[in-house]
């Protein structure tokens, strides 16, 4: 299981944020989804948890994980 809050970011009509799960404000506001990406991983890779990205729908369209996956891939690459 992840250790910290999910990252997820969303769009508004002001640019992108970048959300913890089941928080209500917003940890940062950018103007590109590029820049909320960049941020959002790096707050999951320091929290061993993961990213949620929504589309400019509002849903959920990638997504990664940087904490302990229940379902690591087989391949050893």
């Amino acid at each position: 299981m992840a250790k910290g809050k999910n990252q997820h970011v969303v769009p508004r009509q002001d640019g992108w944020a970048v959300k913890g799960a089941g928080n209500n404000k917003a940890t940062r506001v950018v103007s590109t989804q590029a820049e909320a990406i960049q941020i959002a991983q790096d707050i999951a890779k320091n929290q061993q948890s993961d990213t949620k990205i929504h589309g400019k729908n509002g849903q959920i369209r990638a997504g990664n994980s940087y904490g302990n996956d229940p379902y690591p891939p087989k391949d050893k690459r």
